[in-house]
């Protein structure tokens, strides 16, 4: 069954467009997906339906590289990824109190995005700042040897303003 398009045309005339200009690449359908996902946000349903639709391609083949690259997503993400270090290092010197006090002042878990749709909170295992740990990145930003509520409360903060 075809998506129900009609309220809000304009991302999927974009995607319509893309795929149009895109469909006779070699094995064009990940970087379909990737601008989609640009035009989107994410990959609901109905997106990888219209794509099967407009590529005559199964949805379960869209569907399957949807959830095989983890750089796609089904689920609305927030315009800031908050990347949490589990490493080996991080771990040791506290990352999971910093999950604990990310969880509280953004009022989501791990894997959610906040209401506003402001930040994502993920987890990640390792981002090569073993010196600074415990460690959190923000986009290229990285925050490292975190200590207090209130020193990640002020990063936190930062980032809201700016938007």
């Amino acid at each position: 069954m075809a998506p129900d398009i009609t309220t809000n045309k304009a991302p999927y005339e974009r995607l319509r467009a893309v795929i149009q200009e895109k469909k006779d690449l070699q094995n064009p359908l990940i970087e379909i997906l990737r601008i989609a996902q640009e035009i989107f946000g994410y990959l609901p349903m109905e997106v990888q339906e219209f794509i099967s639709n407009e590529m005559n391609i199964p949805v379960s083949k869209i569907y399957g590289v949807v959830t095989f690259y983890n750089f796609f997503t089904m689920k609305p993400r927030g315009k800031h990824t908050l990347n949490v270090c589990l490493g080996t290092a991080c771990y040791v010197k506290g990352a999971a109190r910093i999950v604990s006090l990310l969880e509280e002042i953004l009022g989501i878990k791990m894997g959610e995005t906040t209401p506003d749709r402001l930040f994502t909170l993920s987890a990640v295992r390792c981002v090569g700042a073993c010196s600074l740990a415990p460690v959190f990145v923000i986009g290229e930003d990285t925050f490292g040897r975190l200590e207090s509520k209130q020193q990640i409360a002020d990063i936190i903060k930062k980032y809201q303003q700016a938007n």
